[in-house]
């Protein structure tokens, strides 16, 4: 079920530029997942990382979050 909130989180933020701004701003997952609470998105942290399919996009992150969570 999370893989499907991240998703709408990730769909969120490219659609609301205040949590876009925020979300490039996340250079930690603790801010992502507070941020995403703060959205009303409750997300699994372990959902996020490979290999799981990235439901993020690397514009809509910060470096740091990119290498994280992205395949590179």
């Amino acid at each position: 079920m999370s893989i499907k909130v991240i998703k709408a989180f990730s769909e969120k933020a490219k659609t609301d530029p205040e949590v876009k701004e925020k979300l490039l701003a996340c250079e930690r997952i603790k801010e992502l997942l507070t941020l995403a609470k703060e959205q009303g998105f409750e997300i699994d942290e372990d959902e996020l990382y490979p290999p799981n399919e990235p439901q993020f996009t690397a514009d809509q992150l910060s470096a740091r979050m990119g290498k994280a969570l992205l395949r590179v």
